[in-house]
């Protein structure tokens, strides 16, 4: 290939000089008809094909890749051919002879040519778009997985994001009453992929219908939902971006936080901090393009969306409502009846009828069990024995008075000290724990060991007046007497004489 150079002295010599095409090859020792081609182009076009290179090997084989590689496309990305598998099956299946190479140049060219063009896109403003994430981060003292909940504002880049335990309907729902609180108003419309959470069936038009808690928040806010192709993450490019972002800046190096609730403070932060960034291509900040967003928000209603899933249910013969493979008791008094469960994020609430029976903090570990020991004092009162094998007790932390007291009482009355130690228990239903514990001890310290005398203790605290135990009402009670021993009675004692 020629110079540049070259081309401008022989395209000058020949249009400014006047000298012919062959002056021109003589003087600067080129053919005449580069001379030619340099009077055509300004400078070296380069080497051009005339035509499609030719494939004798490859060529009668084409079809077969073009078809395998067509299958392909219904595949699951992980297991679509490579061009090395392409080949061995050519070779293997169809007798061809070729190399390797030539294969891997037709299956990648190919694959260029199907890629998806994406038409530049404008976001007007006040409209979102929300989706799912997943990273690992230190809660409590445990690695483990948390699921965040993202919404981008594409016109100013704005961006809320929140961690979760699971990614569950109540994440999102809480996620979107979290979000619109923290922007401070809903926006015109949202734009999701076709989660499970929002979108019960795609039906054969393309419509969707919604789940029933994703309708319920919808009319609660009143905003406009739109859904991107199956599929295609694309759609939605600004908050999978987003995503990806706050992995990479909010929980890079792993964070570490008490609870969740801790660690959303945080990520709220980090999402604040961002408004004063100005990025490529602005002149704005996040925070000054929010403002427009904002002026074409709706109003919060007045009163959030409560963010719970609610399941029919039915109690077991255990006391047990299961709630997503989890067990939650309830007290045995509602057993084999039928309630309303209603979870959130952090609590599982149980109703029978207008009553609330029960009330747990969640568990999101798999086929748990969760025990309130109040819940089936009443139980064991009736059937004793089982109170040293009952599982909702164990664990229980009761101070260390409780302890003594149930060992008293059982030295003193036997198995009737173990339902005794169950009434007294049963005290908790009613009074603070604090409180019993510290007629239990008031009780020990006075030799007046029952469930009469710790409850009258315990009414003494809480109204605020002295203790006063009248023995003579309690004579069932053991007393303790005190009397003045004589050497004479010892030394009966040690010869096993008769009093």
């Amino acid at each position: 290939m020629k110079l540049v150079e070259l081309y401008a002295r022989v395209r000058d010599a020949v249009r400014i000089e006047g000298l012919s095409r062959r002056e021109a090859a003589r003087r600067f020792g080129i053919d005449p008809r580069t001379v030619a081609k340099m009077l055509s182009f300004s400078v070296p076009p380069g080497y051009r094909r005339s035509r499609l290179a030719a494939r004798p090997k490859l060529d009668p084989f084409v079809g077969v890749i073009d078809q395998i590689l067509e299958e392909d496309k219904g595949r699951p990305a992980k297991q679509r051919h490579t061009s090395k598998r392409v080949f061995e099956r050519l070779r293997d299946e169809h007798g061809y002879g070729g190399s390797l190479t030539i294969v891997k140049d037709y299956v990648l060219a190919r694959r260029q040519r199907q890629r998806e063009m994406f038409v530049p896109l404008r976001h007007d403003a006040g409209h979102a778009q929300a989706d799912f994430g997943e990273a690992l981060a230190v809660i409590g003292g445990v690695e483990r997985t948390i699921h965040f909940f993202a919404m981008d504002m594409p016109h100013s880049d704005a961006g809320f994001v929140q961690a979760y335990p699971a990614e569950t309907t109540e994440a999102f729902c809480a996620g979107h009453v979290a979000a619109f609180a923290f922007f401070g108003g809903v926006p015109a419309s949202i734009l999701y992929d076709n989660t499970k959470l929002a979108v019960a069936r795609i039906l054969g038009d393309g419509t969707r219908q919604r789940t029933r808690v994703f309708s319920e928040l919808q009319s609660h806010y009143l905003f406009a939902d739109r859904f991107g192709r199956p599929g295609k993450g694309n759609d939605k490019g600004k908050v999978e971006g987003l995503v990806g972002w706050a992995r990479r800046n909010y929980l890079v190096p792993l964070p570490h936080a008490a609870s969740f609730a801790a660690l959303n403070e945080q990520l709220l932060a980090d999402c604040r901090r961002r408004f004063a960034d100005r990025l490529r291509g602005h002149d704005e900040t996040i925070g000054e393009r929010l403002a427009r967003d904002l002026a074409r928000f709706h109003e919060l209603p007045l009163s959030p969306y409560d963010a719970c899933e609610k399941r029919p249910g039915r109690v077991s013969s255990l006391s047990l409502v299961r709630y997503r493979g989890t067990d939650y008791s309830v007290p045995t008094a509602y057993g084999h009846r039928e309630v309303l469960i209603c979870g959130t994020v952090d609590t599982v609430v149980i109703s029978c009828g207008a009553d609330i029976i029960a009330r747990h903090v969640r568990s999101y570990e798999r086929e748990d069990f969760v025990f309130d020991p109040l819940h089936y004092l009443a139980l064991l009162e009736r059937k004793i024995g089982a109170l040293d094998q009952a599982a909702p007790l164990a664990g229980w932390n009761l101070p260390e008075a409780f302890t003594v007291l149930r060992r008293l009482l059982e030295a003193r009355m036997g198995k009737q000290g173990k339902r005794e130690f169950v009434q007294v228990l049963r005290l908790l239903e009613v009074f603070g724990v604090e409180d019993v514990a510290a007629g239990v001890r008031g009780a020990i310290e006075r030799g007046v060991i029952g469930f009469d005398a710790v409850k009258h203790l315990v009414l003494c605290r809480i109204e605020r007046r002295p203790a006063r135990l009248d023995m003579t009402v309690y004579p069932y009670l053991p007393r303790a007497s005190v009397a003045i021993t004589s050497p004479r009675t010892y030394l009966d004692l040690l010869t096993g004489a008769a009093p």
